[in-house]
């Protein structure tokens, strides 16, 4: 029973760092209806500039978490710009194959130049474990969870105080009704591909502190996970993307805590088969019928 604990504690951790992805996935789809399968990969590229930022400066981890998050937040708007926006108007189905060449043509760049070998990410932080009777708990796990949090909160602030917030909220209901108030709706669409691109960025950084190795492979897998967390917890839905997050960080872990280690991957996709069966629209999702 320790030991279910103690991964359950392990999955909260973790957990938020698919909720960080997730939230990307979700903001995206609830805004143009697109699954950004690159969103992986941006996480990758988020670690790899905070490896590269902390390796040749002497910034500190957050000031090189900073700028990871606003490297790939131009990185993501570029990505938009170039390969979605001129399908906007095309088939769900075109601009879905141009997300999966998009992940591809990112891994392989990277792989390319920087080798597909294993790094050694910076111990900015010096690892300290804390013991809480049979608990042991990391700094760098709470940092990771704290972090994560701080984050997503921002995130809440931003979609439901600000100018920008309002206006994704508005282009997510109706696009067309949105431009005919004076909402700019591409800067719109630009503004949230930045923010998720943004998070991912983050989720890299703290991962790669967490595992400390990083690899151009690294967000295959994590980024389906997330995107399952978005399916889980409501797709479109802010709130459902962090539940979801958490939920499959919660699964994976207990699968590991039951002797199911090498098959805990899929669990989590078994999860997603159960889920878009019985409740397709997710936890938090509603199920909204369209007109003919």
């Amino acid at each position: 029973m320790e030991i279910v604990i103690q991964q359950l504690v392990n999955g909260l951790f973790l957990g938020s760092i698919y909720a960080l992805l997730a939230l990307g996935y979700t903001m995206v789809y609830g805004i143009i209806k697109l699954i950004n399968f690159a969103h992986g990969e941006i996480y990758m590229i988020g670690s790899f500039v905070g490896y590269f930022v902390l390796n040749y400066t002497n910034i500190g981890f957050f000031p090189a978490m900073i700028l990871a998050m606003f490297f790939c937040a131009i990185l993501g708007v570029v990505i938009e710009f170039l390969a979605y926006r001129p399908l906007r108007k095309s088939t769900r189905i075109a601009a879905l194959i141009t997300a999966i060449g998009v992940s591809y043509f990112l891994q392989n760049i990277m792989i390319y130049f920087f080798s597909a070998n294993v790094r050694s990410f910076p111990q900015a932080i010096e690892r300290q474990t804390f013991n809480f009777g049979f608990l042991q708990v990391s700094n760098i796990q709470l940092l990771i969870l704290g972090t994560s949090v701080f984050l997503m909160l921002v995130l809440q602030l931003i979609i439901k105080k600000s100018r920008m917030g309002k206006a994704m909220r508005a282009v997510s209901v109706d696009p067309d009704a949105a431009q005919l108030m004076g909402i700019n709706a591409n800067r719109t669409i630009s503004f949230t591909f930045a923010l998720g691109s943004a998070l991912a960025a983050a989720g890299g950084m703290l991962i790669g502190l967490y595992y400390n190795s990083i690899t151009p492979t690294m967000g295959v897998v994590p980024g389906l996970k997330a995107f399952v967390a978005a399916v889980f917890g409501g797709i479109g839905i802010i709130p459902g993307a962090a539940l979801g997050g958490f939920a499959i960080g919660l699964i994976e872990t207990i699968a590991t805590a039951l002797g199911f280690s090498d098959y805990r991957d899929a669990v989590v996709y078994g999860i997603l088969i159960i889920i878009l069966l019985v409740r397709p629209a997710g936890i938090l999702g509603k199920n909204i019928k369209e007109k003919v």
